[in-house]
């Protein structure tokens, strides 16, 4: 029950994130925003130009509950393949924000921490190995 709760939490920093940007997001596009801004980035909407901080407003709640599911097996390596997708476009990401943008935004790397932990704590839900358990 440690792993589903651990998971929880970090989907809830994950989700807060994910909202916050979005919102930066809508605001740059009515012209609202005052600074440059990693959203107005193209790097910002990776997948089929949906804004990268939408799908994480549907990622981390999903995630957060398929945690507390009796997944069959199958099922379950099927959401430790969607979490391994997310950390490795966090590491896209912070590679674009370390070399590219060259720009500070703590909600992309709180994100980025978030994404590389839940790999961690999923891959322990998966194969139910480790101290937490």
């Amino acid at each position: 029950m440690l792993i589903e709760m651990a998971i929880t939490v970090l989907c809830g920093v994950g989700l807060y994130a994910s909202l916050f940007m979005l919102g930066k997001a809508r605001r740059a596009a009515r012209g609202e925003l005052h600074e440059p801004s990693v959203v107005q980035t193209p790097r910002a909407r990776l997948f089929g130009g949906v804004s990268n901080a939408l799908l994480g407003t549907w990622y981390y709640p999903l995630l957060a509950i398929a945690a507390w599911l009796p997944l069959p097996h199958p099922l379950a390596l099927a959401v430790f393949a969607v979490v391994l997708l997310a950390a490795g476009t966090s590491l896209v990401l912070a590679y674009s924000l370390l070399f590219i943008t060259r720009r500070p935004c703590p909600y992309c790397w709180s994100s980025h921490a978030v994404n590389w932990l839940l790999v961690l704590l999923s891959a322990a839900k998966v194969w139910g190995a480790g101290p937490l358990r």
